[in-house]
């Protein structure tokens, strides 16, 4: 092994998806140094890279704006603030705007006018690692960061990690830090989600940062039986069908994901796109190419042809919970560090209910600028004193073990255990409290055995810290549903299946050996609900959008 990579820069950006890439091209045009250290190849790793998606970009006027506001709130439990969706909704545009101009985006041309409400993954990410390298961002590829450094006073310092291709260790001393580290999805397969094993919260959780939503982490994706292409949208085309042939009734509807899960319990389920005539068939492939190739290579017409479906986890990719920010800059309660993309919390602009790409992808643009420019802020302030200041690593379960090491192969049994508590669907998505509370005590038996023995360096710290950020986030997702007793947007309680008025709030959670959780904030109301409580109709709203902007 070679020696220490040693670097100092203004602002670490930790990821290489939309939002980092976003959080680098701000800081950088903020006039920060900057430095981006993905796990994997920036411009190819991650879930965006790996297929199109649509983008919440939506054009400024009130009517329009306000239907976008509004179309989820009830979904999403009314857990969302229409201030952070206004705002995610501006920023959206400006982004996607600069990325056709500065950055050539081949929006295609509709009528006259360029569509903007979607991106293929692979041509966006590498227009964006475009982008940063123009900006004079350094790219540390195949480095994943394995802990966060600390300065005396608890502030962010930098973070330590491993180049993989090198196999040598490097350590960046910075001003801020930005983590863009994208959600977990427990390695169940999902398509480009390898990378997604939660590090980011727990390096922010070990320096004494919050999660909010963590409840809301039970993503479920359909997905042909022999691929791990998750494109649930196309599946609004389907009808599903039993292993004898008959029709599964209610799996199209908007709660048939949990009839979906139901019956795979018990057997296979079949579907056939066969609701698509064939000029929505000619646009599927356009706009998704890579979820008809394996269909392709296998002879299967999917439009015609029935083929057995599965469900995945995206957890925390596609759910909404995350770090909890607590400025407009998306600053966590650490100071020093910031936190955007599937890495925070998405309840501000989704309530409780999945953002899908869209919101997703509008989040990932808007939190990355509002990060890269406010630790680009911090740094500056700083200024040069932020290189001398004696930094400690930060980093504990799977580096730095309370007892006797272990061998660092044992992260896959540690991996194993934890994806038989949260992968399975009558245990995660069909939510009880019989069987939540068995499988939290054994993820607590895990963590426990993890922060006792769990030990890796060099290459294997990588993977035995995934094992540990694994264990972690799956004991603050079932603390925190099991502290929801409601049905509310994506948490589902079979025990609980009504949606309670006085938990229509935010429910934060955190620590690492003994988890806590509190609730925060009650949310604001959405318009359905405004009338029944005597405040102005929708109509109403309306009236007062369109005085604001004449305004």
């Amino acid at each position: 092994m070679t020696d220490s990579l040693e670097l100092t820069t203004d602002v670490l950006v930790i990821g290489g998806g939309p939002a980092a890439t976003w959080a680098a091209l701000k800081a950088a045009q903020a006039g920060a140094d900057v430095v981006l250290a993905d796990k994997g190849y920036c411009g190819t790793s991650g879930a965006a890279a790996s297929a199109g998606t649509g983008i919440w970009y939506v054009h400024p006027d009130p009517v329009e704006r306000e239907k976008a506001m509004a179309s989820r709130e009830a979904l999403g439990g009314y857990l969302a603030d229409r201030r952070w969706m206004a705002r995610v909704l501006d920023q959206t545009y400006d982004g996607v705007n600069e990325l056709a101009t500065a950055g050539r985006y081949p929006f295609p041309v509709v009528d006259g006018r360029p569509l903007r409400r979607g991106v293929q993954g692979p041509e966006y990410m590498r227009r964006m690692r475009i982008m940063v390298r123009r900006a004079g961002v350094r790219i540390l590829d195949h480095s994943p960061v394995t802990e966060l450094l600390t300065a005396a006073d608890g502030s962010v310092a930098g973070a330590a990690g491993h180049r993989l291709q090198a196999d040598e260790p490097y350590r960046v001393r910075a001003g801020a830090v930005v983590l863009a580290t994208g959600g977990c999805a427990f390695l169940s397969g999902t398509l480009g989600c390898h990378v997604n094993t939660g590090d980011g919260h727990l390096m922010a959780a070990e320096l004494g940062a919050e999660l909010s939503g963590m409840e809301f982490s039970n993503a479920y994706a359909i997905a042909p039986e022999f691929t791990s292409l998750t494109k649930t949208a196309y599946y609004s085309y389907a009808t599903f069908y039993r292993e004898d042939g008959s029709v599964l009734e209610g799996a199209g509807s908007q709660r048939g994901r949990s009839v979906i899960a139901r019956t795979l319990l018990r057997e296979k389920v079949y579907c056939v796109l066969d609701r698509a005539d064939a000029a929505t068939q000619a646009k599927m492939r356009l706009g998704q190419p890579n979820f008809f190739l394996t269909f392709d290579r296998l002879g299967i017409d999917p439009f015609t042809q029935r083929f057995p479906i599965t469900l995945l986890l995206e957890g925390t990719v596609r759910g909404t919970g995350g770090i909890r920010v607590v400025s407009d800059d998306c600053a966590t309660s650490v100071p020093g560090l910031y936190v955007a993309g599937d890495a925070a919390t998405r309840e501000l602009i989704c309530g409780g209910f999945t953002g899908g790409g869209s919101h997703n992808a509008a989040w990932a643009i808007s939190s990355g600028s509002w990060a890269g420019q406010g630790a680009a802020r911090y740094a500056a302030r700083l200024g040069p004193a932020a290189h001398r200041r004696t930094v400690t690593g930060a980093g504990e379960a799977g580096l730095r073990p309370t007892g006797t090491a272990r061998p660092a192969d044992q992260h896959r049994d540690v991996v194993a255990a934890v994806q038989a508590e949260v992968l399975p669907y009558d245990k995660n998505y069909l939510r009880h409290a019989d069987r939540l509370a068995p499988a939290l005590a054994t993820l607590h038996d895990i963590w426990r055995e993890v922060r006792a023995g769990l030990h890796g360096t060099g290459a294997d710290a990588v993977r035995t810290r995934q094992a540990a950020a694994m264990t972690a986030h799956a004991r603050w997702m079932y603390t925190a549903a099991l502290a929801r007793p409601e049905t509310r947007g994506m948490h589902k309680r079979e025990d609980f299946p009504a949606q309670d008025p006085a938990w229509r709030r935010r429910l934060l959670v955190g620590g690492l050996d003994e988890i806590w959780t509190r609730p925060d904030e009650v949310a604001p109301v959405g318009p359905e609900e405004w009338a029944a409580q005597g405040r102005p109709g929708f109509e109403r709203v309306l009236e007062q959008a369109y005085a604001r902007a004449a305004s």
